[in-house]
Formats: structure tokens, sequence, C-alpha cells
């Protein structure tokens, strides 16, 4: 399991606008520095592509990389930690610029970067 993997992933229900159920999302979690942790950091994904229009979210295409059937947004505002055995199988993974992407949006998001 590298960063910019994408699995299936089952999440449990929340509260609020979180999302739940059976989706995929990208790790970002290393597990060369981690792996020894029970849980993974993930961003989840959506098919509902309208979430794009949100702060803290990337649009993704499908390509043969990163297995994806349809568009789908990462919902980079949505990162949570997933217990390991609710990672499922891998799908593929997303580019380097994707992951750079995520990245500047976590920043973003926690004020450690003013580019908008």
């Amino acid at each position: 399991m590298r960063p910019g993997d994408i699995h299936w992933v089952e999440l449990s229900p929340a509260g609020g606008h979180e999302q739940v159920g059976r989706r995929p999302a990208i790790v970002l979690q290393d597990h060369a520095y981690a792996g020894a942790l029970p849980l993974v950091i993930v961003v989840p994904l959506t098919g509902a592509t309208a979430a794009s229009r949100f702060a803290g979210t990337l649009l993704l295409v499908p390509t043969a990389e990163n297995g994806l059937r349809q568009e789908s947004v990462a919902l980079v505002f949505q990162v949570r930690a997933l217990d390991r055995r609710d990672l499922g199988e891998r799908l593929g993974a997303v580019g380097e610029a994707a992951l750079a992407e995520i990245h500047s949006l976590l920043d973003r998001l926690m004020g450690r970067a003013t580019k908008m």
C-alpha cells in the first residue's frame, strides 16, 4: 500500500454529511512510515460530480492507471482515518500530479497555504 493507491473501502455511518458505504478511496498514508498503525488515512471518492463545486475537492477522470469506472470527485475535505479491516481490493492509483494536488488542497484546508 502506497500513497495514491485507490482501494474499495467500507465507510461506517457517522453523522451529518460524511460519506458512508462502499466506495473507492485514495490512500494518503505512507506504509513504510506508518504500516504498524491499525488505521489508514484515506480520502473518500464520490460519483456525484456536482460535489466538485466545493472547496477541497478534485475531479478525477477514469484511466487505466486509476481503475475508476466513472468520473469521481476526491472529497479531500472529508479526509479520515479508517480501520485497516475496512480497506478492500486495490483498484489502481492516482498519478503524481493528482497526489500533489491533493496535498496542496490539504494544506489549503489546514491554513498552511494561501494559494487559491
